[in-house]
């Protein structure tokens, strides 16, 4: 009998979240299944989904086809109608065990829709205080495993926040994730806790609007104040990472411990979107450009060394060749070696699929020129560090990560789950070359 398979679209979270599916679908007892966790961020990725939902039809015949994720939660209905999907489960219904130990079972009667929230507005009225996803799930889930045949986890992700209150008018996924909730900082420690006695030396923090979390809690604990105290309540974590935060929205907490906090990794993504100040506010975005250039440079001087990463959208609708060159502008002048670029595409249902499009080659093209100009800046990253040295997790034999997020190519026996330090001897390609120190 075949074990689950899953297929994986879109951001960190959802990939953190796929781990939590693997762990429900196993407590069910599923087999014989493949689900599918759809991603709604771009046309491309809904695409890619229903692409590689008729590949499983085509190479597991007899397998259950499950879909899920944020594209599946915004419409059902869509993708319920594909003759090859059994069953539709949204994003709540997706981390309960019981959805599927209910699964149809073969051969394929036409697909159900798990029952979840009817409309936007009715997923807005979600209680705000309620976590997102069960923690006692998370510990053990996740990350890198060693190649020992051990299974050991090295790194992982923590969800601390989900859903966003913030309506950018290119984004769809509030509509598919409700509104921001925070995780009290209780939880968060009891799983910290438990995820480092289990051996992993690095925890990735991660929400859909990560710098958001708090706001929902009493006292309404900033994200700088939950990172402090969390470093502090569990002494033996080695390394903590944090993903992607708005550049208007890090508070002073936060910064004073990327000064001053060695286990908090010297590497920061910011959701940028855009480097032209009329684009972000068409975008609706709460930051104009020169606040995302002062946050780097606030970021640089507090730590020397620290990496950079961003998002940035190609072609946003009315976008000029004067505006995009702004953006292109953007990513020399903050030097952002790990760049994400999403052409844009039109979300139905959102403000910015109504205003005047580009032609989808120009919107291709413009979103080449920012991957070039996102490989010529990690070239360059990657380059100044040859010569430096600097602490690398071990993930796997002969594969690290170093603090500043590169990954490694290691020369020396070192194992996995251990940090050592390295000193950087060349490139290949994306990756760093290290010896040790």
């Amino acid at each position: 009998m075949r074990e689950v398979e899953i297929v994986t679209f879109g951001c960190r979270l959802n990939a953190f979240e796929s781990e939590l599916i693997r762990r429900a679908a196993g407590d069910a007892r599923l087999a014989d299944a493949v689900i599918v966790n759809t991603c709604a961020v771009t046309a491309e990725a809904e695409r890619q989904a229903r692409q590689a939902i008729r590949r499983a039809r085509r190479e597991h015949p007899d397998s259950r086809i499950i879909v899920t994720g944020c594209a599946a939660t915004l419409a059902p209905d869509r993708y319920a109608a594909l003759p090859e999907v059994d069953l539709v489960l949204d994003n709540t219904a997706k981390l309960r065990s019981e959805s599927y130990a209910s699964s149809p079972p073969n051969p394929h009667p036409p697909a159900a829709v798990a029952a979840g929230p009817p409309s936007p507005a009715v997923r807005e009225r979600e209680d705000s205080h309620a976590a997102a996803v069960p923690l006692s799930r998370i510990a053990g889930e996740g990350g890198e495993r060693s190649e020992t045949g051990e299974g050991r986890r090295t790194r992982t992700y923590l969800q601390v926040q989900q859903g966003c209150d913030h309506r950018c008018t290119f984004c769809i996924i509030p509509y598919a994730r409700g509104p921001s909730r925070s995780v009290p900082l209780d939880r968060i420690t009891e799983e910290a806790r438990a995820l480092a006695a289990a051996g992993v030396a690095e925890i990735v923090l991660t929400g859909v609007d990560l710098t958001a979390y708090g706001a929902d809690l009493p006292g309404r604990p900033s994200l700088g104040r939950m990172v402090g105290d969390l470093l502090a309540a569990v002494p033996e974590l080695r390394r903590l990472r944090l993903s992607s935060l708005d550049p208007s929205e890090i508070d002073e907490e936060l910064w004073a411990l990327l000064g001053s906090e060695p286990r908090l990794m010297p590497h920061l993504h910011f959701s940028m979107q855009a480097g032209d100040d009329l684009i972000l506010k068409r975008m609706k975005r709460r930051h104009t450009r020169a606040q995302a250039v002062a946050a780097v440079r606030r970021a640089r001087a507090l730590r020397p060394g620290i990496a950079i990463g961003a998002d940035l959208i190609a072609g946003f609708p009315t976008e000029t060749e004067e505006m995009f060159r702004h953006s292109l502008d953007l990513v020399g002048e903050c030097g952002i070696a790990f760049l994400h670029v999403f052409p844009y595409s039109p979300r139905p249902g959102t403000p910015a699929a109504r205003m005047p499009q580009l032609d989808p080659k120009l919107v291709r093209e413009r979103a080449a020129r920012l991957r070039e100009a996102g490989a010529a800046q990690l070239a360059a990253e990657l380059a100044g560090r040859v010569g430096g040295a600097s602490e690398v997790l071990v993930e796997r034999p002969g594969r690290g990560r170093a603090d500043f997020y590169a990954p490694v190519r290691l020369a020396g026996d070192a194992p996995a789950g251990s940090v050592r330090r390295f000193r950087f001897t060349g490139v290949s390609g994306p990756d760093l070359i290290g010896a040790l120190a």
